[in-house]
């Protein structure tokens, strides 16, 4: 692919030759005070750079300097390129392509991806596919090939399966960094077979296998799940959850996404508690298109760990070498260092982080907020923009639970939404019967999964609540993770009837309808998950999503990722599937009404 650097050896003579002063340096950078990410310690040092490596970094390159090489100057700081250690970059509903133009001017460099998504909705071809655009961009964007498709066999049903089989060959791939995150957590803790081969394959590659315990169990099954082998974990929510992660030998993962605020109720594992902060990593697991352009990447992350009481220097080791040294790449990124590939930033402060020049493999790729480089695309099949197959259009009756014959009112079971937070409460309610059908009121809306891969026609209802909807609307979403199938939430059945037929009108995306008018939608015609638009045009229109879901009386920040994983059916309490109601904190399909 046209992107890939050079290796170290391929290099060395002229890194050697370089930091001697017998060949001139591509770029020098002097004036510069330099982060240095192993010790700790800002030092007003200079930087040479030759073959998109560094080659010298000390106190004077003069030596370096030859008429033809590049000088810059700066009297601010200069870090490391910033690393995302956990991520999908279908949640960014954007291409590899378009993610990497989104996030390049705010300093994000590096990329551990893990795309399960479009795993779950096209198999291998589609894993394949987002690989090969990634290693074609000017910034670094390693694969973790996707472990659980579906994440909980059984509960589920997904457009394709990933076998022991498929991971043992994209070990294989230039490009594959390892195993991604073990959501089947159950699975490892019962010894599944499956589960256990692709761990082994991925170790016998000697990569590194993801971690997703997603349960507030920390006793013999936790312990089970770290000596199945996952070397992280980004689903601890408070202190204790990253405490016993790194105590296991893993690496705790701090997530800020869009919705998941996990860093502040955690880093006081380091802030407080004085643990070692090498074992801990910050990255954003999920960020929408609206984020990366309004609110930034992994400069986010960081500056929001400062502000939590993380002191810069530290939480900048958690963004670049701690992630570079979790993924066994601690000699080729993660520092400004001889021999590692040339990302840096220059920013004028360590905390409040602005990005004012952004240097990848040794060229400049954003000047102020502004992208400088191109993001090559690969042409995506027509196989991939054809995948909303729902079988006939909705009607409202389909979206309507019947209640036992002769009730008034029934117990029934609630999806209790949290703010910020992936995990869900298991709630309960009493809801009164009308013409022989169960009706949400108050805060209770209805929830609906449309079976969208095989055309089986399927649809299965139940009730959620917290996003505080109020008169007659829907929101309808092909992005549902994992499975994806399309996920619908509304008060009135005709509306979320229309969002249903116009999702699959458009081959999939976002909107959200109010009184029977559409008020927004966000195409995403690749796999239903993304778009190869520019990332400003999909932003904008995010934009309106969220705005648009406000105006139905949603005042969640970002409820839009809450709603995406209403069916992801390995973090607790209850989801929902195409196959009804999960609980998941028993693994078990649970009926809506209770007692039928």
């Amino acid at each position: 692919m046209g992107n890939i650097i050079n290796t170290w050896p391929e290099c060395a003579a002229q890194l050697v030759g370089v930091a001697a002063g017998r060949i001139s340096a591509d770029t020098v950078i002097l004036g510069g005070k330099v982060a240095n990410v192993h010790t700790r310690e800002v030092l007003r040092w200079d930087i040479a750079i030759s073959a998109g490596r560094f080659a010298y970094v000390g106190p004077d390159a003069s030596h370096c300097i030859r008429p033809e090489t590049e000088v810059l100057r700066t009297e601010g700081f200069i870090i490391p390129g910033l690393c995302d250690g956990h991520m999908h970059v279908e949640s960014g509903m954007l291409t590899p392509a378009e993610f990497a133009r989104a996030v390049i001017p705010h300093g994000t460099t590096t990329m551990f991806t893990d795309p399960h998504e479009i795993a779950n909705v096209m198999g291998l071809a589609g894993v394949k596919l987002m690989h090969d655009e990634g290693l074609m961009q000017p910034v670094n964007i390693f694969t973790q090939m996707p472990s659980c498709a579906p994440s909980a066999p059984g509960l589920e049903t997904t457009g394709f399966e990933i076998s022991a089989e498929d991971v043992a060959e994209a070990m294989a791939w230039p490009g594959v960094i390892g195993l991604g995150e073990m959501m089947n957590f159950p699975g490892v803790i019962n010894g599944d077979p499956q589960m256990l081969a692709e761990m082994a394959a991925t170790v016998r590659a000697g990569k590194t296998i993801g971690g997703h315990y997603a349960s507030p169990d920390l006793g013999p099954a936790f312990h089970a799940y770290a000596a199945g082998g996952p070397a992280d974990d980004h689903e601890g929510t408070c202190e204790v959850d990253a405490v016993m992660r790194v105590r296991q030998g893993m690496r705790s993962m701090l997530r800020l996404g869009s919705a998941w605020y996990d860093v502040e109720t955690q880093i006081t594992a380091i802030t407080e508690r004085g643990l070692d902060s090498r074992n801990f990593i910050l990255c954003t697991d999920d960020c929408h298109s609206g984020t990366l352009v309004n609110d930034g990447h992994m400069n986010r992350v960081v500056r929001h760990a400062i502000a939590c009481g993380c002191d810069p220097m530290v939480a900048l080791q958690m963004a670049t070498i701690n992630t570079a040294s979790h993924f066994g790449l601690e000699r080729e990124l993660g520092s400004i260092a001889p021999g590692r590939r040339a990302d840096l930033i220059f920013t004028s402060d360590l905390t409040t982080l602005p990005i004012e020049r952004v240097m990848s493999r040794g060229k400049t790729v954003a000047l102020n907020g502004e992208i400088t480089t191109d993001c090559p695309h690969v042409v995506w099949p027509e196989a991939a923009r054809q995948t909303v197959r729902m079988g006939a259009d909705k009607t409202a009756s389909e979206f309507t639970i019947v209640a036992p014959e002769g009730a008034r009112s029934v117990d029934v079971r609630v999806i209790g939404v949290i703010e910020n937070q992936a995990p869900t409460k298991a709630l309960e309610a009493t809801l009164p019967v009308r013409d022989g059908c169960v009706v949400a009121q108050g805060d209770i809306c209805q929830i609906a999964l449309v079976e969208r891969h095989r055309a089986s026609g399927l649809v299965s209802n139940a009730f959620v609540s917290g996003f505080g909807y109020r008169g007659n609307m829907a929101v309808a979403s092909t992005v549902a993770h994992d499975s994806h199938h399309m996920i619908i939430v509304g008060t009135c059945h005709e509306n979320m009837a229309l969002a249903a037929n116009c999702l699959s009108e458009v081959g999939g995306g976002v909107t959200v309808w109010k009184d029977g008018i559409q008020r927004a939608l966000v195409e995403l015609p690749i796999a239903g998950l993304m778009s190869d638009a520019p990332a400003a045009t999909v932003a904008a229109k995010a934009d309106l999503m969220v705005q648009a879901m406000a105006d139905c009386g949603c005042m969640f920040n970002n409820a839009y990722m809450q709603h995406s994983l209403l069916a992801l059916v390995v973090i607790p309490e209850l989801r929902i599937s195409d196959l009804g109601l999960v609980d998941v904190t028993k693994f078990e399909i649970t009926p809506v009404v209770k007692g039928a």
